[in-house]
């Protein structure tokens, strides 16, 4: 197995690994080992089925539904993150954390690459371990004694999900799903702090109105994405992308119109925010 960085702030690119074989238990502790300290990795080269998929991801963490999708016949754990030729609108293209809006978000999110545009449709990633360590000290105290409310219903990142709920929707009510989560997170395998707000779904700090609310995040949003923090993936076919969500945002670029671009995204279970 090789790793070799993408980016200062975070990302590893793997080769010499084979999802498509059994997954021993070295080799996942290995690979575990990686991401923790990466934040984001990606194996290059794979040729797996949906089983095959399900079968790494479930030797990582617990597979979950996604809420407002339905997943692939014989594998409801898998979903598509489709864009169609004649689409404008790519699924998830907003800066986010996945389903923060849940009481226990995702630990991770593995999207495996299908079909892809001949240029244009890179994910960014950018860390929140970063994005915390670089506030200022008085900036962290204050947001360390914070909580902010997340929403699935948001009009900006709900609206990146309207191609899909036509043709695959579950029927679940976005206006449904609140949580509230603190806004610095302490990462329960690291020990690292993470900033925990996000432009998709954070909408308010909890006991303040969404006025009061709306400069600091506005603040926190743009320098969370700061360019210092960030990696860039260029996809191929046959890749296997995995990350954190509990300490990296990312980014799918919509800049490929005209052609179609398919992923199979699996999460897995994560804990409450503390």
């Amino acid at each position: 197995m090789k790793v070799t960085a993408l980016a200062p702030a975070m990302g590893a690119e793997i080769t010499g690994v084979d999802l498509s074989a059994a997954h021993d238990d070295g080799l996942i502790a290995e690979l575990r080992a990686v991401w923790l300290e990466y934040q984001m990795i990606v194996i290059r080269g794979q040729n797996i089925t949906p089983a095959q998929q399900l079968g790494f991801a479930s030797a990582i963490g617990d597979p979950d539904i996604y809420p407002f999708l339905t997943g692939l016949d014989g594998f409801p754990m898998i979903t598509e993150v489709l864009k169609k030729e004649d689409e404008k609108v790519n699924f998830g293209g907003i800066w986010h954390s996945d389903t923060t809006y849940q009481k226990c978000p995702p630990m991770a999110t593995l999207l495996y690459a299908k079909e892809l545009p001949p240029l244009g449709g890179d994910t960014l990633f950018a860390s929140q371990y970063d994005a915390y360590d670089q506030l200022s000290d008085s900036l962290r105290a204050v947001l360390d004694g914070l909580w902010a409310v997340n929403a699935a219903g948001k009009k900006r990142v709900a609206s990146t999900r309207s191609e899909r709920l036509k043709d695959s929707g579950s029927g679940v009510d976005p206006d449904a799903l609140v949580g509230i989560h603190p806004v610095v997170r302490t990462h329960p395998e690291t020990g690292r702090k993470a900033l925990f707000v996000n432009a998709a779904h954070t909408v308010a700090f909890d006991g303040w109105s969404e006025e009061e609310s709306r400069g600091l995040l506005d603040y926190l949003f743009t320098h969370q994405i700061s360019p210092e923090f960030q990696c860039r993936l260029r996809w191929q076919v046959g890749d296997v992308a995995f990350w954190d969500n509990r300490c990296v945002q990312h980014y799918p670029l919509n800049d490929y119109h005209g052609y179609r671009r398919l992923l199979h995204r699996i999460t897995l279970k994560g804990d409450v925010p503390v």
